[in-house]
């Protein structure tokens, strides 16, 4: 386990270890985690500049003032869309990419309860949010990414650690058993970010279990069984829930430190030097600093169980097999691979 008070001694050197005027963009921080974690990079960060993206303008307002009250050098703008649609998704990145030549931050928590619902562009919207508005604003902004001369993270947060079956004939979910959805979700994820890695390997792909926190997840859902789950939650979640300021403290750890580096970076340009006593975090495949990491909530990686579904994927061609059908998703809706397509 990383300890807290490791998680704040990396953080605190965040304004001198990194440069001044880190570039950032939060998908889903109008509240819970997404908001958590802004919170603490606004704090700990020298005149950032951020994008912070989500449905809310009164939201978006209130976190700007909030941002600017913790860092009055820095820079915080929202804008408002949903991204269930990848049409929106492209809006967004549009955006970004006209202001920006670099991005150190990607940080990704969109998400929705509901279920058995499409969006207009034919998505499952649960999936939508999950995992395919995530991997289109990844591709986006990889290049972008890609440019920053120090710090180059992707982290979205879902629930790794929990890999199961991908069901390949169902990848947008909207049929497999309950039970299984998550682990579906969460190994498509996996791969996702592996092909991904592949294409740029100086940029580290952080995916991790947030552990229990209060958050608004769960706000709209048509699911009885996600109700009665989100109801038991509610009961006991006072007694284990983690604390918001940690669960942000945390999330902005795994977003700067190099314990989770690219794939052979230097870890001067990897992030905030790691803590003493604390080892670089072993990858997906097993291997130390491999550059895509599944990680628990306490910063570890994830156990063998979930290396050894993930290495099974694998030998079953499953990375490409997943990253050929989100492509497909997205040329359909889109008519393009990526915005890159249109430089």
């Amino acid at each position: 386990m990383v300890s807290l008070a490791q998680v704040q001694s990396s953080n605190a050197q965040i304004a001198t270890a990194l440069p001044s005027g880190l570039v950032a963009v939060f998908v889903g921080a109008t509240n819970g985690i997404g908001e958590y974690s802004l919170k603490e990079f606004a704090r700990c960060a020298k005149h950032p500049r951020v994008y912070f993206v989500g449905r809310s303008q009164e939201a978006g307002d209130r976190i700007s003032k909030e941002c600017r009250d913790l860092s009055p050098g820095g820079e915080f703008n929202f804008i408002k869309a949903d991204v269930s649609l990848l049409e929106s998704v492209d809006e967004v990145c549009r955006e970004i990419k006209r202001k920006e030549k670099a991005i150190n931050i990607l940080f990704l928590t969109c998400g929705s309860a509901l279920t058995h619902v499409d969006t207009s562009e034919g998505l499952h919207i649960f999936m939508a949010l999950a995992y395919y508005a995530r991997a289109r604003f990844i591709v986006n902004l990889l290049p972008l990414i890609r440019q920053a001369p120090s710090l180059r993270r992707v982290v979205t947060v879902l629930a790794a650690g929990h890999e199961g079956q991908i069901f390949k004939d169902d990848f947008q979910s909207r049929n497999i058993p309950f039970r299984s959805v998550r682990g579906h979700n969460v190994s498509m994820t996996d791969m996702m970010l592996e092909q991904l890695a592949r294409t740029a390997p100086e940029v580290s792909f952080v995916h991790d279990y947030p552990g229990p926190v209060k958050s608004g997840f769960g706000r709209e859902t048509n699911s009885i069984l996600m109700r009665v789950a989100i109801t038991i939650f509610k009961i006991i979640g006072p007694l284990v829930y983690i604390p918001t300021k940690e669960s942000g403290e945390r999330h902005l750890f795994f977003a700067t430190s190099a314990r989770y580096p690219p794939l052979g970076v230097e870890s001067a340009k990897a992030g905030v030097p790691v803590p003493s006593g604390v080892p670089v975090a072993v990858g997906t495949n097993g291997k130390e600093g491999s550059g895509v990491y599944a990680i628990n909530w306490d910063g570890e990686s994830a156990g063998s169980k979930s290396l050894g579904v993930l290495t099974k994927m694998r030998d079953e061609d499953m990375v490409n097999q997943v990253w050929e059908h989100t492509v497909s998703e997205f040329k359909r809706v889109t008519g393009s691979e990526s915005l890159n397509d249109e430089e």
